[in-house]
């Protein structure tokens, strides 16, 4: 089992860093793709394309949306062709009447890259766009290269809600799951979205940025698809067919030897100590990266860190070293 642990790379005092022009940037707060549309199952997906280049599939977390990864991919796009998707219900995809379930939007995601023909795919996936990823992988591994992570949701089925992490956000998500509650609750609050300042994100993003979260979710109506990931997560055996989903997507997964990158933080939401673990004893060919101080959204915690170790991880997983 080969697996590597390290922290990001920091360039010597005095020398002069690879891709120098992008390390000394601030974290960006603009949006600087060109929107592109595809209709799949009736409806569109809004979704980004730059470069050339074996493909990169950026998949995003709840409630975010491809905004998240506008300061990661101009390091990867050099060498590989990179692609971020909106989930649907999400960003500036259509929100149709749908259930916003994660196989739905694993059938989405699907189609959508069956209808660009990838291959040799990498899969970047932060939260649900990690478990995503993951399952169209596990039915497509011919098409997998490889496959990095960040702060993904599910790695595991929970047995119990003492297994869910992190311990202190298990009343916010017991409510969201209230079959009475738990609509209403997101509806009126947009809890993920609003909290996203003082909780779970270890920086003060400015009001631009913000913005740019609360943009997709005006409308408190189109907030379905922000309450049902909570309600998807594999928790006591609820939902059952998350459940078989997870473990069989498992199955594949720890015994599959494609490289597998995972970023996380400290101290992190959905990975802390105990999924560390699980990941260290299950995962073939992993490398881990510790990215210091930050808590679930990595993206805007650390991004031109995350940037250049995944940049390091392509070069390796391209063949260039």
């Amino acid at each position: 089992m080969i697996r590597s642990e390290y922290q990001p790379t920091t360039p010597k005092k005095g020398a002069t860093p690879p891709m120098s022009n992008l390390e000394a940037l601030p974290i960006g707060k603009e949006y600087p793709f060109e929107s592109r549309y595809m209709t799949v199952n009736g409806h569109r997906l809004h979704y980004i394309d730059q470069g050339t280049g074996d493909p990169v599939v950026f998949l995003h977390g709840n409630p975010t949306w491809s905004y998240t990864f506008r300061n990661i991919i101009p390091y990867a796009q050099s060498s590989n062709r990179c692609i971020a998707v909106d989930l649907m219900g999400m960003g500036r995809s259509d929100k149709p009447d749908i259930g916003y379930t994660f196989l739905e939007q694993v059938d989405y995601v699907t189609r959508f890259i069956e209808q660009l023909e990838l291959t040799n795919i990498v899969l970047v996936g932060h939260d649900w766009g990690a478990a995503i990823g993951l399952h169209y992988a596990m039915n497509h591994p011919d098409k997998i290269k490889a496959i990095a992570m960040l702060e993904p949701q599910a790695l595991y089925p929970n047995p119990t809600w003492s297994d869910f992490s992190p311990p202190e956000a298990q009343p916010l998500f017991q409510t969201l799951r209230d079959p009475e509650k738990g609509w209403p609750f997101m509806r009126d609050n947009s809890v993920f979205i609003e909290g996203m300042t003082t909780t779970i994100i270890n920086r003060a993003i400015s009001p631009e940025e913000h913005e740019q979260y609360r943009e997709p979710f005006r409308n408190p109506e189109e907030r379905k698809p922000m309450w049902v990931f909570p309600n998807q997560i594999p928790i006591e055996g609820h939902p059952p067919e998350v459940v078989e989903a997870v473990n069989a997507r498992n199955d594949w997964f720890t015994a599959s030897p494609i490289p597998k990158l995972l970023f996380y933080a400290t101290p992190g939401c959905t990975v802390r100590e105990p999924q560390l673990d699980w990941c260290r004893k299950h995962l073939h060919n992993l490398t881990l990266c510790d990215i210091g101080k930050g808590f679930h959204y990595l993206t805007e915690e650390n991004p031109h860190a995350i940037g250049r170790e995944l940049r390091r991880w392509l070069d390796q997983v391209n063949g260039g070293g």
